[in-house]
C-alpha cells in the first residue's frame, strides 16, 4: 500500500504556524515511507475565505520548502483540489446517505433553531438539535426541497464508536451524547465532516495526521466511513502548539502567522526546524538538523503527547545558529536583499522618508523600526495626557480589531480603521494616533502613520500593539470580551 497523507487547510487569514507544523510531520511521514503529501484547499467557508489567502499560504508554505506531490498549483491524478470546486461530489453523497437512510432534509428555519436554543438555555439543558425533521418521510420531503433546508447526519441514539489512534490507543464516544450533525448547509456547500471523508476516501488517503482538536469529530467520520461502506484511514492526532502558561497558541498571545516570521527576519529553515522539534526528539543530541536528517529518522510512535511550548527565545536562538553557522557572508548578503533590502521594498519607503532627511545618513536612522523584529516603546508615550493607561490599552485593543477587519490593508483602509476607533471612543484623532506612532514605531513622531501601518503590514503591527498592550498592563480575558461585544454591536 502507498503511503497518502494531507495537509488541508483554510484559506481565511494569515498562514497559522500551526498549518506549517502538521505539514511537516505529514510531510515527514510521507517521505519517510516514500509516499505522497496532497495539499488540499478546504474554502467552503464562503464569507471568509479568499484567493489572496490562497497565494498567502501556498508562498509560505513554499518559503518553509514544505512541498507536497499534488495540489491546486501543481495538479494530481484526484483534482480538483479546491473543495468549491467539488461541490457535485459532495452534493451526491449526501442524497446518497439520504436515500440509504443514514441522513435526511432538515427544514428548520434560523429563527426555530434561535428559539430552540433560548429555552434549552432557560431550562439549562445541553445546547444541541431537537431531530425535529428526523423522521419526515423522504417522499414529503423531497417535495419540500424548494425550501431552505441543510442534510443531517442521523446518528445512533445509542451504542459508541471506537477512535484507534496511533498514539493514544483507543478513544470510546458515546452516540448518545452526540448532535445530529449538518453535513450539507442551505448554500449547498458542505460543512467540513461531510467534505474531509469524501475528500480523503476519494484521493486515497492512508493516513489522516492532524491536530487533535479533531478528536470529537472522529465519532461522526467514523460513522461516515461506515455509513458509506468505506475503510477509514489510520489516524494520528498530534498535540497543538501552545503558549509557555499552557494556552493553546493564539495570536492575541503570541505571534502565529508564518509570515510574521519571514517579515520579522527569521530564516525559514530554521523555523522549520524548531517546529520539528516541537513533540519530537531531535535525530541526534544536536537540536539543529535538516530536513533530510529528520526524515531519515522520523518514527511516529516517539511523538511526545507532553505539550509543545512555542517558546519564541528557543526559536531566535536556533534562527542565530543557522544565520552564523549556514551562512557565508555573500550568502547573508543575498538573504537580506531578498527579504527587505532590495528595490521593491527601499522604493516604497524612500517617498515616506524623503520629506524628513537632510543627509543620506538620515535614512536608516529615521526607517529602522520598519526592519526592526520589535521595538521599545515608552508607557508615557502610549497614553494621552489626561487619560489612563486602561483606556489606551482599550484603544489599542480595538485598534487592532479595526485593522484586521481592514484587510487587504493600504492607506486609505488603514485610516479608515483608525478613524472608525476615533469615533468609537470619541477621542479626537491624534490621541489615537499618538499611542500608534508609540506602538509602531517605539517614537512619539515618524513618517506618515496609516502609510507605516500598511507597508509593515497586519502581522508585524498586530504583535507591536499587543507588546503595547502588555507594557501598559494587558487586558483582562473578562474586558477583552466585553470590549469586543461593545466593538462588535457598534460596527
Amino acid at each position: 500500500m502507498s503511503v497518502r497523507v494531507r495537509i488541508a487547510p483554510s484559506p481565511t487569514g494569515s498562514p497559522h504556524v500551526g498549518t506549517a507544523y502538521i505539514a511537516l510531520f505529514n510531510l515527514a511521514f510521507a517521505r519517510r515511507h516514500a509516499g505522497q503529501l496532497i495539499l488540499r484547499i478546504e474554502d467552503t467557508d464562503q464569507a471568509r475565505s479568499r484567493p489572496e489567502h490562497e497565494d498567502h499560504l501556498i508562498r509560505a508554505l513554499r518559503w518553509l520548502e514544505l512541498n507536497w506531490d499534488e495540489g491546486p498549483d501543481v495538479g494530481g491524478p484526484c483534482g480538483p483540489y479546491r473543495q468549491s470546486e467539488r461541490l457535485p461530489l459532495y452534493q451526491q453523497h449526501a442524497r446518497q446517505l439520504v436515500e440509504a437512510g443514514h441522513a435526511y432534509y432538515c427544514f428548520c428555519t434560523p429563527q426555530r433553531l434561535d428559539s430552540l436554543r433560548a429555552e434549552q438555555r432557560r431550562l439549562k439543558l445541553s445546547l444541541g438539535y431537537d431531530r425535529h425533521c428526523r423522521d419526515l418521510p423522504l417522499a414529503e420531503a423531497d417535495q419540500r426541497r424548494g425550501e431552505p433546508h441543510v442534510v443531517r447526519l442521523k446518528m445512533p441514539l445509542e451504542g459508541k464508536s471506537v477512535l484507534q489512534d496511533t498514539l493514544r490507543g483507543a478513544i470510546e464516544f458515546e452516540y448518545g451524547l452526540l448532535d445530529d450533525q449538518v453535513l450539507l448547509k442551505s448554500d449547498g456547500f458542505p460543512t467540513y465532516h461531510l467534505a474531509a471523508v469524501v475528500d480523503d476516501h476519494l484521493m486515497g488517503i492512508t493516513h489522516v495526521i492532524r491536530g487533535e482538536e479533531w478528536i470529537n469529530s472522529s465519532s461522526k467520520h467514523l460513522l461516515l466511513y461506515e455509513r458509506f461502506g468505506w475503510t477509514p484511514p489510520v489516524h494520528t492526532h498530534l498535540p497543538l502548539l501552545l503558549n509557555p502558561d499552557g494556552s493553546k497558541m493564539s495570536k492575541r498571545r503570541n505571534p502565529t502567522s508564518i509570515d510574521y516570521y519571514r517579515r520579522a527576519g527569521y530564516l525559514g529553515p530554521a523555523l522549520r526546524n524548531y517546529l520539528g522539534l516541537m513533540s519530537y526528539p531531535p535525530p541526534g543530541e544536536d537540536e539543529k538538523f535538516t530536513l533530510e536528517q529528520w526524515v531519515a529518522s522520523f518514527d511516529l510512535a516517539r511523538i511526545s503527547l507532553g505539550g509543545s511550548v512555542f517558546d519564541l527565545d528557543k526559536l531566535l536562538w536556533l534562527n542565530g545558529r543557522y544565520l552564523r553557522e549556514d551562512l557565508s557572508s555573500a550568502a547573508l548578503l543575498g538573504e537580506l536583499k531578498n527579504w527587505l533590502f532590495n528595490d521593491e521594498h527601499l522604493g516604497q519607503l524612500v517617498p515616506l522618508m524623503h520629506e524628513r532627511m537632510e543627509t543620506l545618513g538620515d535614512f536608516l536612522p529615521k526607517c529602522a523600526f520598519f526592519f526592526a523584529r520589535r521595538v521599545e516603546c515608552n508607557p508615557e508615550d502610549l497614553v494621552p495626557k489626561k487619560r489612563e493607561a486602561q483606556e489606551a490599552i482599550q484603544v489599542l485593543q480595538t485598534a487592532l480589531w479595526a485593522l484586521e477587519g481592514a484587510l487587504p490593508l493600504n492607506r486609505d483602509r488603514v485610516e479608515e480603521a483608525i478613524r472608525k476607533v476615533s469615533e468609537f471612543w470619541a477621542w479626537p484623532i491624534r490621541e489615537v494616533t499618538g499611542p500608534l506612532f508609540a506602538a509602531i514605531m517605539g517614537q512619539k513622531v515618524g513618517p506618515p502613520l496609516f502609510e507605516s501601518i500598511a507597508l509593515l503590514g497586519l502581522d508585524l503591527s498586530r504583535a507591536r500593539l499587543l507588546e503595547a498592550m502588555n507594557v501598559l498592563g494587558g487586558l483582562s480575558k473578562k474586558k477583552a470580551a466585553e470590549l469586543e461585544e461593545r466593538w462588535k454591536n457598534k460596527l
